[in-house]
C-alpha cells in the first residue's frame, strides 16, 4: 500500500488564450512536471507534449477535445511522453522517433526503483527532491512501483523546415538539439509563438545528461537568441517573452561558449 496521500485532482489547468491551454500535474516534482500545451486549430487541435502519463491525459481534457489532435513530442524523455499512447496521432522529429515507438527509458517513480542516485544527480543540476518523482497518486488502487512509459504508435515523423498545418494557423517545425538529439520547437512566424520545449525555459538547463551535447546547444542558443519572438511557450515553467530570451540565451552562452 503506498503512503503517498491520493490527489482530488490529477492535472490542473489555465486558459491562455482563445486557443491554448495549459495543463501540468502539480503532484509531480518541478523537474518532471512538464508543462503540456492544447492548442486549438480549426482543422485539428494539438497537444505539444503531454506529462508522465501518471493518469490519463485524454480523459482530463476531454472537454477540450472537438476534433482530432495530434500529440507532439518535443522530445522523448519520460516527462513529456509519457501520455502519447492515448493518441492515435503523433509528431516527432526522425531522430527520436523510435524512442517513441519504444522507449529506451522506461522511467519510474519512486526512489526504490529509481535508486538514490538519481535525486543526487539533478539536485546538483539545480532541482532539489527527496527521491520519488510523485507526491501524491491518482486513485486509491494505482500502483506507483509499476509505472512504465508505454509505447507509442508514430503518425507523423517531421525535421527541419516542416509545417504543421492546423488549418486557420501553421507552425514552423524548428530543428533544437542540444538538450537531446531530436529536440524540436514550434514557430508560428507571424504572431511570434514558439513552444520551445526544453530548448529553452525559465530555469536549470540540463545539458549533462545522457543524449545532450554542450556545443550543439550553443549552437541553439545562437539561432534561439536571434529569432524575433512575441511569446515563449516553454517545456517548464513560465511562459516569457523576447527581453527574457535573451538573457536566457546570453546567460547560457557566457557559461558555456
Amino acid at each position: 500500500m503506498s503512503l503517498l496521500p491520493i490527489a482530488d485532482r490529477w492535472f490542473e489547468r489555465k486558459r491562455i488564450s482563445d486557443d491554448i491551454t495549459l495543463l501540468w500535474e502539480p503532484h509531480v516534482v518541478p523537474l518532471m512536471r512538464c508543462n503540456i500545451w492544447h492548442v486549438r486549430g480549426r482543422d485539428r487541435d494539438l497537444f505539444v507534449d503531454t506529462g508522465m502519463g501518471v493518469a490519463s491525459l485524454r480523459e482530463a481534457a476531454r472537454d477540450l477535445l472537438d476534433k482530432t489532435v495530434s500529440a507532439v513530442a518535443t522530445h522523448t524523455h519520460i516527462d513529456h511522453v509519457g501520455g502519447h499512447h492515448e493518441f492515435d496521432s503523433t509528431i516527432v522529429h526522425e531522430l527520436e522517433a523510435e524512442n517513441l515507438r519504444h522507449p529506451a527509458d522506461r522511467g519510474g517513480l519512486l526512489e526504490s526503483v529509481l535508486g538514490p542516485d538519481f535525486a543526487r544527480t539533478f539536485t546538483e543540476m539545480g532541482y532539489p527532491f527527496s527521491g520519488d518523482l510523485i507526491t501524491a497518486i491518482p486513485s486509491a488502487d494505482y500502483d506507483a512501483t509499476a509505472y512504465q512509459v508505454q509505447d507509442s504508435v508514430v503518425t507523423e515523423i517531421v525535421t527541419e523546415g516542416d509545417v504543421i498545418d492546423l488549418g486557420d494557423r501553421a507552425f514552423e517545425v524548428l530543428h533544437l538539439p542540444g538538450h537531446s538529439p531530436g529536440s524540436i520547437g514550434l514557430w508560428e512566424a507571424k504572431t511570434g509563438t514558439l513552444f520551445s520545449g526544453d530548448a529553452l525555459y525559465d530555469g536549470p538547463l540540463l545539458d549533462l545528461i545522457k543524449g545532450a551535447d554542450i556545443p550543439t546547444y550553443i549552437r541553439t542558443m545562437e539561432r534561439l537568441r536571434e529569432l524575433p519572438v512575441s511569446i515563449v511557450h516553454a517545456g517548464h515553467d513560465t511562459s516569457f517573452g523576447r527581453e527574457r530570451l535573451v538573457d536566457l540565451c546570453d546567460q547560457y552562452l557566457a557559461w558555456r561558449r
